[in-house]
């Protein structure tokens, strides 16, 4: 009987010790939980005084204008690329809801067609220029404001935007002046936004098949999916004699496609 009741005690007495540890080591971690947020909270409140700045961009004005003008210039070539190189044409095929430039034309039978770009690598580059050109302008002035909110006194001189199309990559330049000033100096003259993008080989491939177009009035498009493995070559022939063709990059999906019409045929004719 006696055994029983020391069962009985030593299990309640075991029940109440370990109800009161778990609510012991609830009751520790809001505590410390209270002791986290208040530090946190102290942290910010002083760290303005400290000169700590809690925005990485704003220590880093390469990195501030990158971020502002990246997605733009991303989608300045991606519409250039679908619209075979120009924003606005006055002389296109509407192809799947795309204003696809000519890039060789002639609007007679049984002729071949004249080069209407000569220049076709440095028409883009201006294209993406003029394209982005409020951006880059509209960036540039929230930097200095940005900087100007926090303290700094800030020299902004506008400058030249170049755009350049290279290998694999292509490469916009902004020589704009920004000198920031607050404990020290500090001095930018140049800032750049580098695109993992070739543009520029699918542009020499359009350049090849222009020149069978201006010979021949057709191109082979087979002879560069042989060379370049990881090149698709598309030919789109149309009803009125035009052809649009789309060069894609197998790997990482760039794609460029422009237009076509040499040595058109009359409606009708075998």
């Amino acid at each position: 009987m006696n055994n029983k009741r020391g069962k009985k005690l030593n299990s309640s007495f075991q029940s109440d010790f370990f109800t009161k540890n778990q609510r012991g080591q609830v009751t520790i971690f809001i505590i410390v939980a209270i002791i986290v947020v208040a530090l946190a909270v102290l942290f910010y409140m002083i760290s303005p005084r400290l000169g700590i700045d809690l925005t990485p961009a704003a220590k880093n004005p390469q990195e501030f204008i990158k971020t502002c003008i990246e997605e733009d210039i991303e989608e300045s070539v991606e519409r250039l690329s679908l619209q075979g190189g120009s924003v606005e044409s006055g002389n296109y095929f509407l192809y799947e809801n795309n204003k696809i430039e000519y890039l060789c034309y002639t609007n007679e039978y049984y002729r071949t067609c004249v080069v209407q770009q000569p220049l076709l690598k440095q028409h883009i580059e201006s294209e993406i220029k003029n394209s982005i050109q409020d951006q880059v302008d509209a960036c540039f002035s929230s930097l200095k404001d940005s900087y100007e909110k926090k303290g700094y006194s800030v020299d902004l001189k506008p400058g030249e935007t170049k755009v350049e199309l290279l290998p694999k990559r292509i490469v916009s330049t902004f020589s704009y002046e920004v000198i920031l000033t607050k404990a020290e100096t500090e001095k930018y003259e140049q800032f750049s936004v580098i695109l993992n993008n070739n543009l520029f080989e699918l542009i020499s491939i359009a350049n090849s098949i222009i020149e069978w177009e201006t010979t021949y009035g057709d191109a082979e498009t087979t002879v560069y999916m042989n060379y370049y493995h990881d090149l698709k070559v598309e030919k789109k022939k149309q009803t009125d004699g035009t052809t649009i063709y789309i060069l894609t990059d197998r790997n990482i999906g760039n794609k460029f496609q422009f237009a076509s019409r040499s040595v058109a045929w009359p409606s009708g004719f075998p």
